[in-house]
């Protein structure tokens, strides 16, 4: 958490959760080899507690059963140095996409075998 993340309430402005939920999925998907050829088709947020500066934030990333060519991932926002206190939960839904041909594409073999192990 950054200083800046911080508004003129004193806590963590609403639109950094959405930040906070995007680097969680990305660092995800870099571990799992996907780099490209993604888009997110929704993405709520369910804000339970407020955060303030300084915290600890640890992000919990769960993805659901995949479907043909989308995957919804679920997240938890904690404060650790809160004994893990729930700040908030997210959902989103991941969409392969071929932009060159402009419609969803279905999820590659690799990714499967990933969600799978």
């Amino acid at each position: 958490m950054r200083w800046s993340d911080m508004d003129a309430f004193g806590h963590v402005n609403n639109a950094m959760y959405f930040t906070y939920f995007e680097q969680a999925r990305v660092d995800w998907l870099d571990a799992i080899g996907v780099t490209h050829g993604l888009v997110l088709a929704n993405i709520s947020c369910t804000f339970i507690r407020p955060l303030k500066y300084p915290a600890e934030l640890e992000v919990r990333l769960y993805a659901g059963p995949p479907g043909r060519s989308s995957l919804n991932t679920y997240y938890e926002l904690r404060d650790r140095p809160d004994a893990g206190q729930l700040c908030a939960l997210g959902h989103g839904t991941i969409v392969w996409y071929d932009h060159a041909a402009g419609r969803s594409q279905p999820i590659p073999e690799t990714v499967l075998r990933h969600l799978k192990s």
